[in-house]
């Protein structure tokens, strides 16, 4: 594999090509012309234009990418995540075109991509299922019936959901149809298949999910779990790896039942398969995705490994360079999603330019990002600036590295959720580990997050500091004990 083209943009196609140039390997990039002076389109080895800023016009045309690989004479391409990850057709198109897909074969897409027969599937090798119906729902009085006989609260899902779509939470048996015809027409209108299942709603539930990696030679392994219970509107904010709550011999028996999820479907390259652990550590298989995730990189941390180097690796036909014995936990890591999103407006997103744009630093500090001071975050695309990793010897370093970390992020010209990552970090129930999916609806409130200063007082105060810092010893000694303040007590400047 001499040349890969990456069918996505902004922070994931960076991060891609960082590692395919390491391994020597040229890369193409793709780009809208939004993204016209984006990172990745000028680290690229090649970059091309595909069309118009909406992502149906330029990122989600798999056969126009296709011509441009035949066209650059592309070996391999790696899909990131979003868009066409998960595209079976697009996988199969490229198979046909004798382009290796770095990722699963369409026919394992196929089988994880949809909840139901992905559930069917881990089944026969006994990975824990949460019940429910086997099938979609046709019939909604049978429906009603079996959710009494599950017992409520149930969630109704759409068989071809994710991110939070096509979801209700039914509280009991009156509400039933209602939130029944919600989930349908959400899914419909979101994927076009308004296929619905319904199983018992677990109360307190933590996302803990399990990176593993499958070879074409019949080897697997699994790159331990991630914690990814901190969500708004059931999409991940703060991510960390390992779970504080689980204990090796859980460790264990979840990361086993990974891989027979993964053997289920003849599953090669990187996935994840997702769990949902009750408030007694039992868990339960929710969904295997077919691709990278954007929280890999605290798996990388702590195992030492690159996942798109290995994912590179087993699309070009090598085995895995280690066996599972092999991997042992190093420390713990930590990720907050930088969005440009208002926390305090219900986290709607907030585009603008980038006036400032400056990144923290030091060590086990990791920032994952697609964007420079001055550009314009667009419109058209996730409004996910950059990923902020810290990585310490335990999960309280970690977390007062990431703290520094959030506190060196200069980011002026729209609103992003590093206060709220701040917030998250220091609430007790994070520090304590006892939360779940629902820390947000329970311990948040967007008043949280009012501060006692504008910008113009934190520019005068970083300059301060700056002075502060750069003051010599007898300098610092002339500086008077007691100094005139208007300044609240006990508050939190940044």
């Amino acid at each position: 594999m001499q040349k890969i083209l990456i069918a996505n943009r902004g922070e994931i196609a960076l991060r891609v090509m960082k590692s395919a140039k390491e391994m020597g390997i040229q890369t193409v990039a793709i780009y809208s012309e939004a993204d016209r002076e984006s990172p990745h389109v000028l680290y690229a080895d090649e970059a091309v234009c595909v069309g118009p800023p909406p992502s149906n016009q330029s990122y989600l045309l798999g056969d126009k990418i296709i011509e441009i690989c035949n066209e650059l004479k592309v070996d391999g391409v790696h899909p990131g995540y979003g868009f066409l990850s998960e595209n079976a057709d697009f996988a199969r198109k490229l198979r046909d075109a004798k382009i290796q897909l770095i990722g699963p074969s369409p026919e394992a897409m196929d089988i994880m991509g949809d909840k139901i027969s992905s559930k069917n599937a881990v089944k026969k090798y006994g990975t824990p299922l949460v019940p429910g119906t086997e099938e979609a729902i046709s019939d909604i009085p049978a429906a009603k019936r079996l959710a009494l006989e599950i017992g409520y609260p149930i969630i109704i899902k759409a068989s071809a959901g994710g991110g939070g779509k096509g979801m209700r939470i039914v509280q009991n048996e009156a509400e039933f149809e209602e939130q029944m015809d919600r989930a349908m027409s959400e899914a419909r209108n979101s994927f076009g298949n308004d296929a619905c299942f319904i199983e018992k709603y677990v109360t307190n539930p933590r996302h803990i999910e399990v990176q593993v990696l499958g070879d074409h030679h019949g080897n697997y392994v699994y790159v331990f779990e991630r914690e990814c219970s901190i969500q708004r509107r059931h999409q991940k904010v703060v991510e960390e790896a390992p779970s504080c709550i689980l204990t090796p011999e859980i460790r264990e028996k979840i990361g086993e039942a990974a891989i027979n999820a993964a053997k289920s479907c003849n599953y090669t390259n990187a996935g994840t398969v997702e769990f949902i652990v009750d408030d007694k550590l039992n868990f339960y298989f929710l969904e295997m995705n077919t691709r990278l995730q954007v929280e890999h990189p605290v798996s990388e941390m702590i195992s030492g490994l690159d996942l798109v180097k290995e994912q590179i690796k087993i699309a070009r036909g090598e085995k895995l360079g280690f066996k599972q014995e092999d991997l042992k936990i190093n420390g713990h890591a930590l990720e907050l999603r930088v969005y440009a999103e208002d926390p305090q407006n219900n986290f709607l997103p907030d585009i603008g330019k980038l006036e400032v744009y400056q990144k923290p630093e030091g060590l086990g500090i990791r920032v994952d990002d697609g964007f420079r001071e001055g550009m314009d975050i667009p419109i058209y695309y996730d409004p996910m600036i950059a990923k902020l990793v810290a990585h310490g010897t335990d999960r309280a370093d970690a977390i007062n590295k990431m703290k520094r970390a959030i506190h060196d992020y200069k980011i002026r010209g729209v609103k992003t959720t590093l206060d709220f990552g701040l917030f998250v970090l220091n609430h007790p129930s994070f520090i304590s580990g006892s939360f779940d999916t629902g820390f947000v609806d329970k311990f948040y409130k967007p008043e949280y997050l009012n501060y006692p200063v504008n910008e113009e007082q934190k520019e005068v105060l970083e300059k301060f500091f700056a002075t502060f810092q750069q003051a010599s010893p007898v300098e610092l000694s002339r500086t008077p004990n007691k100094i005139a303040s208007n300044w609240k007590k006990n508050r939190t400047i940044r």
